[in-house]
């Protein structure tokens, strides 16, 4: 009679499920999920599934919605006029400021893949050698990363001060840096190169920590050089990093703001299509629906490519 309660509790709970083989033999039993667990994990998907939905689509929807129609953002959602396509034509036609922002988007582009990533690239290849004091110079290159653009700014300003730059007092000039229209774009991408290129060389260093011994092992056997190994065997093996790079390139190039705006707010040499849209939409000028036309311009475009980095990464997933 002692025994009953055992047995009867045992008959309460069955025992977890458990996986079998194709030959009909038990491997190791599986746990399912309990109420608490699914709510859990329901929540973990939901919340942030939540956030992504109100903070990022809906505004960009709202955004493009808004591109098509003539508003100030002071009046009533009832005196929106829907203007179409104009807004866009306007951007391209009769905004002056629309062509050098392009211009600079396109140098910005420019000057981080074709320097700052290659010289990042470089650093990673370095530092995966494991010299000595690798991790004081990971920190130290990493470390403008870290940083916002905007305090950047501020420090390079110590650099490119007209009257107390070191720049200046180095080379004997009297440079307005940040101020000569012919210059200043140029002092502006060396600092945000300075930033990109610790970015890119962590990717890098990810990459290389993940490539098979074995394929360097083989090159040297063959007799290749590190060059020739680098560029034929572990270049191709880092594909995924190279198009999670040019994807990241691509965007920094078109979210530029914080350095411009600190300086001059994107006038006079540092127009940028970011800089034109905060100018409309929450500067003085208030054109909402201007400034959302130059808002859906840079999302179809970083859509562009964010679309070429999904595709790529979901054709290496199935193979």
């Amino acid at each position: 009679m002692s025994d009953l309660p055992l047995i009867q509790a045992d008959r309460a709970a069955p025992p977890p499920a458990a996986v079998t083989t194709p030959t009909g033999g038990r491997r190791r039993r599986v746990r399912l999920l309990s109420r608490t667990d699914r709510v859990v994990v329901a929540l973990m998907v939901a919340v942030p599934l939540l956030l992504v939905v109100c903070l990022v689509w809906l505004p960009a929807g709202a955004t493009v919605l808004l591109s098509g129609t003539d508003w100030d953002g002071i009046g009533p959602v009832s005196d929106i006029e829907w203007v179409g396509g104009r807004n866009y034509a306007d951007v391209v036609q009769n905004y002056p400021p629309f062509v050098p922002a392009v211009q600079n988007n396109l140098l910005w582009l420019a000057a981080l893949f074709a320097v700052a990533t290659p010289f990042g690239m470089f650093l990673a290849v370095l530092l995966d050698k494991e010299l000595r004091g690798t991790r004081f110079y990971q920190t130290a290159l990493y470390l403008p990363v870290v940083l916002s653009l905007a305090l950047i700014g501020f420090v390079w300003q110590l650099l490119y001060s007209r009257d107390q730059g070191l720049l200046n007092a180095v080379l004997g000039t009297d440079v307005d840096w940040y101020g000569d229209p012919d210059v200043n774009i140029w002092a502006v991408l060396v600092a945000a190169g300075w930033r990109h290129v610790g970015y890119i060389m962590l990717l890098y260093l990810a990459g290389l920590k993940g490539v098979d011994p074995s394929l360097r092992e083989a090159a040297a056997v063959d007799g290749a050089s590190e060059g020739r190994t680098f560029f034929k065997v572990i270049f191709p093996v880092l594909r995924p990093i190279n198009i999670i790079v040019l994807v990241v390139t691509v965007i920094e190039s078109l979210r530029a703001f914080d350095l411009v705006w600190v300086i001059n707010k994107g006038r006079n040499g540092l127009e940028l299509l970011s800089a034109l849209v905060t100018q409309n939409v929450v500067g003085e000028a208030s054109r909402i629906g201007f400034g959302s036309a130059l808002a859906t311009i840079m999302l179809v475009v970083s859509l562009l490519f964010i679309t070429v980095y999904l595709a790529t990464v979901l054709r290496e997933g199935r193979r």
